[in-house]
């Protein structure tokens, strides 16, 4: 049985899912769900519903943000990872997120003036089942 994977590539859920399942060597089968078009809302896909983002939010809590990156550099101070030596579930789940962030969000400034965190960034960042996740056709 292959894993079916719900979603559209560029949503962050999906990403992390992928990614996940490429870093595992796992073979999946997308389920394309047309998010402009609104089909997350039908029925079928409404289980299966995260949230959209909300950058007014995301920009509001800024504040709460920043000190949870600076308890993040200061880990990553230690160790090469957040959860030691080695990349771990902890780290593949910030991919999504910390893509938006940097991307979307036009918050980079929030990660490239931590060197630690900006040094892991780019590690999880440049890695295969990443790399292979933002190759998806979008």
């Amino acid at each position: 049985m292959v894993v079916k994977v719900y979603g559209a590539t560029y949503a962050a859920c999906p990403q992390r899912v992928m990614a996940c399942l490429f870093e595992l060597g796992f073979q999946f089968d997308l389920i394309k769900v047309d998010l402009q078009s609104g089909e997350q809302k039908q029925p079928q896909n409404l289980l299966r519903q995260g949230q959209v983002g909300d950058m007014e939010l995301v920009r509001d809590c800024k504040g709460k943000l920043e000190k949870v990156l600076d308890v993040y550099e200061e880990r990553l101070s230690k160790s090469k990872y957040l959860g030691g030596e080695r990349f771990t579930i902890a780290d593949l789940t910030h991919l999504p997120n910390t893509r938006f962030l940097m991307e979307e969000g036009g918050m980079e400034d929030l990660i490239k003036r931590r060197k630690n965190l900006h040094n892991w960034w780019l590690d999880i960042s440049s890695r295969p089942s990443w790399l292979k996740v933002m190759d998806l056709p979008k």
